[in-house]
């Protein structure tokens, strides 16, 4: 499913037009952003949470020289689904 879809499914479902839930969408997710920026998370009870985890400076290595790297650390976005979307999805 693409965003078209998400779209048109959100309209059908909810009565609104396409171009209403377009907008509602856009404004979940530059909440959902805006949030995770910050370094606070998002959760939607049963659905799952939003959040940013730190990841460690590490080592790697380049594959076409073997040449040994350091990775800088970084900041990742993280989703981890609820109880209720993984029961859905596991039927």
């Amino acid at each position: 499913m693409n965003k078209a879809d998400l779209v048109t499914s959100i309209a059908e479902k909810s009565g609104l037009t396409k171009k209403e839930a377009d907008k509602a969408l856009k404004a979940f997710i530059d909440t959902v952003e805006e949030t995770i920026e910050e370094g606070k998370k998002v959760q939607l009870v049963g659905f799952g949470t939003f959040e940013v985890r730190s990841r460690a400076e590490r080592k790697g290595r380049n594959p076409r020289t073997m040449e040994e790297i350091a990775i800088p650390a970084s900041k990742v976005p993280i989703f981890k689904a609820g109880k209720e979307f993984k029961d859905k999805v596991n039927k």
